[in-house]
């Protein structure tokens, strides 16, 4: 690491960048203009940085991994990338030397919204614990100018609202327009043959470049720096003036407006035809100028691509990126003219997959005629990989086999990018060991059966420097007090393991405990401040935020609540633990049945907070616009983390590690990480409840019948009534119990919400029991932090660069 910054040092360059850029002396600038100094100041020291980095992995020729994703839920860097740095410290004493409040100038920071939910949040936590590792690595994705949107919660419903991150956000951008690609949609292919060697023409095209913008991402107590590259949309072709002169504006800039309309925003709306179309173009956009800038670079320092697989390797990160696989095939065969067996050879010897989902819908299939018309070569050439491969597969299972159907990479007019996948990619895995056995013997069960050897686990994991240390800092107090005294916890989160020495101190409990409490008046604080509510921090603070979908299973959580209000009116001397429900999620814009749960919390949360009966007793409250930012305040504060997915359906999850971290007790199903989780702290640290992945597989195979639930459980059948008579501000939701009893055009209660609900209840009911006895609540706790080690980001990565990368790590 450089030699660290004094105050004054650290003052007079952010006041160099004051005048410099903005034209602003200390006293003249706002926070705006102080919070891009600042950024300004610590992007010139990771781009110094990141210049050294590159030359050494140049000279030494060292094996690189690329990291394609969609989404980079990348937050706020400027804290981050500071306390990464090691001049945190002396960038708050400039900041308050120079008249402003530190905290405000971080908060004045947008969070860069270039994600949707944990895919995105774990991408950013990678590309983190890759450069503190010292592994040469760089993101790529799409600088998306509006991002996830910002939630608006209007008469308890959901409004989406444009999110423009870059204005402040800028900032951390580098744009190199000396390295633009050029990527070509439409148009047709003209064959022109050499005997048996093609050479394809692409003619009638239409061309967008894209222009890489770069974000340095620091890493922890190294020099090492990688990047994060953003690809803008630009279109090569100029304003038509004559157009404009003559009055027809729209004409004039419609060129530049469908090409950029590529990055303007992350994931359209696909429930039509133009938003499967942008969706579509904007993968391809993205992997074409990625693979093109990587070959292009290996080329000028190796004069060739015969040994690319040697020193690169591209990790597609979920389906979205997956038209890398016949990109790389394109230029190999087009641009370099190799033979296909060894263009082949060397893609399928580059290419790994991580899976992470084991939901239909969210494995990609696009409509043949769509995929065709926009990326005719790249069709021609999936077209070629698919015919190979469906004969290898009728070779090995006999024609007509199923398994070959369910393999086919086209089938029925259409493109199975996960089947691409699980044909090319030399490494295939899953992100929890549970996730991972499900894949072998359930959704990619006859590919395992073929290649065994493919398929890996790499479990997920946080970025515990961020997720614990620098949002609980009164924790990372203790820990320290109770290891070493150092911070070598940060770099071996294996020593948190040491904390639990501790476990039967009562000194040490009582100062957890009050840590807690002390997180929670704060955050209290900052909600009073920002929505009016006022949180009652007496009650036992119980967080479920996380995307809202169906299979997480917000609605149980919610019927429970109901069951709660129900009994406490029927009985007053109702005896449960006091309550504080909190809420955070967004659903996505198209998603009618995520956004009717929505409007029934906030119509539970309105009747709840004007019934006087509730009063210190009970609370709900949904938490505007969830986000990384919220999500840092929310998470030391909380006590009991609800991980309560349909087991079988979360592949991971990352929320439960983080609130594992700081202190809060699981209740959850055997679901994604929660199974990892539960073996690191055994059953008397975690609430478990509810049917097992097996036991939810028997049960829809035999036949699950939701009504027979419905009508032998009294309290189910109050709560459909409740649901149906309607609450106080007038909304019903008849709609969702018909869904959850005879399924009102779906299958009745697809995730068993009904089936799990007497064991949900009951996991409720000893959650109470132990939270009366606040020592043994203070140990779980603590017992939790000491053994969440695991899940730190750095232990993935490790998994990644030992089992699949094959490339060395800091130790």
């Amino acid at each position: 690491m450089a030699d660290p910054f004094s105050k004054d040092q650290m003052a007079q360059l952010i006041l160099a960048k004051l005048r410099r850029n903005f034209g602003r002396t200390a006293e003249q600038a706002t926070k705006a203009h102080m919070f891009q100094a600042c950024a300004l100041v610590v992007r010139d020291i990771m781009s110094t940085n990141n210049i050294a980095s590159e030359k050494l992995v140049q000279l030494g020729q060292q094996r690189q991994v690329h990291y394609l994703s969609m989404e980079f839920l990348m937050g706020r860097s400027l804290e981050k990338n500071a306390f990464n740095l090691g001049v945190l410290q002396p960038m708050k004493e400039a900041i308050k030397f120079l008249g402003f409040d530190p905290g405000e100038i971080f908060e004045a920071e947008p969070d860069a919204g270039l994600g949707n939910g944990g895919l995105g949040r774990l991408a950013a936590c990678y590309l983190e614990a890759m450069t503190t590792l010292e592994i040469p690595a760089t993101g790529y994705s799409i600088c998306y100018e509006l991002g996830i949107f910002k939630q608006k919660i209007v008469d308890g419903q959901q409004v989406e609202l444009a999110d423009n991150w870059l204005d402040l956000g800028d900032a951390w951008l580098i744009t190199r327009t000396d390295e633009t690609e050029e990527v070509k949609f439409g148009g047709r292919i003209i064959d022109h043959w050499e005997g048996n060697i093609n050479h394809p023409e692409h003619v009638e095209y239409t061309s967008v470049l894209a222009v890489p913008r770069d974000m340095p991402v620091a890493g922890y107590n190294t020099d090492h720096t990688n990047v994060l590259r953003l690809w803008d949309a630009k279109s090569p072709t100029p304003v038509d003036m004559s157009l404009y002169s003559s009055g027809d504006y729209l004409k004039a800039v419609e060129q530049q407006a469908m090409a950029e309309v590529i990055a303007k925003v992350l994931y359209p709306d696909d429930n039509h035809y133009e938003g499967k179309s942008l969706r579509l173009r904007q993968q391809y956009f993205f992997v074409s100028a990625t693979v093109q800038s990587i070959m292009r670079k290996h080329r000028a320092q190796y004069g060739t691509l015969r040994n690319f697989h040697e020193k690169h390797v591209i990790q597609i990160n979920d389906t979205h990126p997956t038209l890398a696989i016949p990109e790389m095939m394109r230029i190999l065969l087009d641009e370099e003219g190799y033979e296909w067996d060894e263009a082949w050879s060397i893609v399928t010897k580059t290419v790994a997959y991580t899976n992470h989902t084991v939901l239909a819908e969210a494995l990609e299939r696009w409509p043949q005629q769509l995929f065709e018309s926009l990326l005719p070569r790249i069709w021609n050439i999936v077209c070629e990989i698919a015919h190979r491969y469906q004969l290898e597969l009728e070779r090995h299972f006999g024609q007509g086999d199923g398994r070959v159907a369910r393999m086919a990479i086209i089938w029925d007019n259409e493109v199975r990018m996960a089947n691409l996948c699980i044909c090319a990619c030399y490494a295939v895995n899953g992100v929890s060991a549970l996730h991972s056995e499900i894949l072998k013997h359930d959704v990619f069960a006859d590919a395992y059966r073929l290649e065994p050897s493919k398929f890996k686990n790499v479990t997920n994991g946080i970025d515990h420097r961020r997720w614990l240390s620098e949002i609980n800092p009164e924790l990372d107090k203790l820990i320290r007090d109770c290891t070493d005294g150092s911070d070598d916890y940060l770099i071996h989160a294996y020593k948190l393991k040491e904390l639990e020495k501790h476990a039967d101190d009562a000194a040490v409990l009582e100062r957890l405990g009050q840590i807690k409490r002390d997180n929670k008046l704060r955050f209290a604080d900052y909600i009073k401040a920002e929505s009016g509510i006022l949180l009652n921090t007496d009650a036992l603070f119980d967080v479920q935020v996380k995307r809202l979908h169906e299979y997480k299973r917000q609605l149980l959580n919610v019927l429970h609540i109901i069951y709660l209000y129900q009994h406490m009116k029927e009985d007053p001397h109702f005896d449960f633990q006091p309550r504080t429900f909190l809420f955070g999620a967004k659903a996505a814009p198209g998603y009618y049945v995520a956004k009717r749960i929505i409007r029934l919390i906030n119509s539970v949360a309105n009747m709840v907070a004007n019934d006087p009966a509730c009063k210190d007793r009970l609370q709900v409250a949904f938490l505007e616009n969830y986000r990384v930012s919220l999500a840092e305040k929310l998470m030391p504060a909380s006590e009991l983390s609800e991980q309560i997915s349909t087991a079988g359906k979360e592949a991971s999850g990352t929320g439960n590690m983080k609130f594992m971290m700081n202190g809060a007790l699981t209740i959850g199903t055997l679901d994604g990480a929660n199974v990892e989780m539960h073996e690191q702290v055994g059953d008397d640290n975690i609430f478990i409840f509810g049917l097992t992945a097996q036991e939810v597989s028997d049960l829809k195979a035999k036949g699950y019948h939701a009504y027979d639930y419905y009508m032998n459980n009294p309290d189910l059948k109050w709560i459909m009534k409740f649901l149906n008579d309607g609450f106080p501000d007038g909304e019903s939701y008849g709609d969702l119990t018909r869904r959850l009893i005879s399924g009102d055009g779906c299958p009745a209660d697809e995730y068993l919400l009904l089936a799990d609900f007497e064991s949900y209840k009951a996991a409720h009911e000893r959650v109470g029991k132990v939270y009366r006895d606040p020592k043994r609540w203070n140990k779980m706790s603590l017992i939790n932090i000491a053994r969440s080690g695991i899940f730190a980001a750095d232990r993935s990565i490790c998994d990644y660069a030992e089992t699949i990368w094959d490339v060395p790590h800091r130790a």
